[in-house]
């Protein structure tokens, strides 16, 4: 059976601001229906690594916030700490970066809540029936609450081909030490070819497994590498690469998807999705800039079903014009329904997580787009 996915492009008038646009995706989605008075609400959210502009804008949020409100619940916005040495690793740091990203109470009026505590140790084990996994370790402020509302900014990554609703709610919602299990199969490799031994690939490498030899190209250390792939996209002159395990290809995508599945498990029946396909940059927001948007904006989408909301939002972007002047430029006078996130990153399958999160039961990628507020 077909799952229903809202809907509104990102044109506006008169009163009808893409604020109110929001508002009306959360009635349509029928969020309010599964909240109750006193939930604490998880507001699921990337609040971009500082010099990134290209997350959610907290104006947007602040709507879903008082929509909650109404309800009678009481939300939160969170996120869990990341892998990479960057201003997100701990909780001091990752909220200080929410606040100059704007995401004060003043702006959203709701308070943001590190949900795997101080050092990214605070978690909660919760049981699966996965393929690759039977146990996924959430973080703590997700896994407690009561209802949840995922705020995602769709865009492309170097490792899972997009990031949309599963990406935020499986790799967003890990502990550290759930997001090390989730990368583990990834062991990325340097080409020599293509270094010029800047040592950027070092500085931003979590355990110190890179560094810079007598021949001034980088090294991997294997033995201290996490396999968190941060480096193949930090190095500007591509010359770093995953090199997938034989036959493992999807083993990232698959984990992701189940530790999804383990989020949805705290809070069967109270979860909704938001999916902002605007501002589609080529990269994950974790990193401190944003390159150029692949694709025009496109509009605001929100659903009950994250598989069907990703794959909706995956297809409008495919459906779309590539952006001249952006990294598929190359595009941009070809078939407009050509795959942009195949040609942002040809070695990575982006289907896998599609498909697998519907073989587990996270949803289904059958599903029906319908229009609100469009203009």
């Amino acid at each position: 059976m077909a799952s229903k996915v809202y809907f509104t492009n990102i044109r506006t008038k008169s009163g009808l601001s893409l604020v109110d646009k929001v508002g009306l995706l959360f009635d349509a989605a029928g969020f309010s229906k599964f909240l109750e008075k006193d939930d604490l609400v998880a507001i699921k959210l990337h609040v971009g690594e500082p010099g990134n502009l290209a997350y959610v804008p907290p104006p947007l949020v602040r709507k879903v916030v008082d929509k909650v409100k109404a309800t009678g619940a009481r939300p939160f916005l969170t996120d869990s700490n990341t892998l990479y040495v960057g201003r997100r690793s701990n909780a001091v740091d990752h909220t200080i970066s929410a606040l100059e990203n704007g995401f004060t109470y003043a702006t959203v009026g709701a308070p943001f809540i590190v949900a795997d505590g101080l050092t990214g140790h605070e978690h909660m084990k919760v049981p699966i029936e996965g393929v690759r996994l039977k146990e996924v370790r959430i973080g703590a402020a997700i896994a407690q609450a009561d209802a949840m509302i995922a705020l995602s900014h769709f865009k492309g990554h170097e490792a899972t081909g997009f990031g949309g609703a599963i990406k935020n709610v499986g790799m967003g919602s890990a502990s550290r030490s759930g997001k090390q299990e989730q990368h583990s199969g990834l062991k990325p490799a340097v080409r020599l070819e293509r270094c010029t031994g800047c040592g950027r690939c070092v500085r931003w490498c979590p355990t110190g497994a890179l560094s810079v030899g007598e021949d001034g190209k980088a090294r991997i250390d294997p033995e201290r590498c996490i396999g968190c792939a941060e480096c193949t996209i930090t190095c500007n002159n591509r010359a770093i690469k995953v090199q997938w395990e034989e036959g493992q290809e999807g083993s990232l995508q698959e984990k992701m998807a189940e530790y999804a599945l383990g989020v949805l498990k705290t809070k069967e029946g109270k979860c909704g999705f938001m999916n902002f396909v605007m501002n589609v940059s080529p990269q994950c927001d974790c990193y401190a800039w944003n390159d150029a948007p692949i694709v025009p904006n496109i509009g605001i989408l929100a659903s009950q079903d994250p598989v069907a909301i990703d794959a909706a939002s995956a297809d409008l972007v495919n459906q779309a014009h590539a952006l001249p002047g952006s990294a598929i430029a190359h595009l941009a006078h070809a078939d407009s329904h050509a795959d942009k996130l195949a040609a942002l990153y040809p070695e990575v399958d982006w289907t896998v997580q599609l498909r697998h999160a519907e073989r587990i039961g996270l949803g289904t990628q059958d599903y029906t787009l319908v229009s609100v507020g469009v203009v």
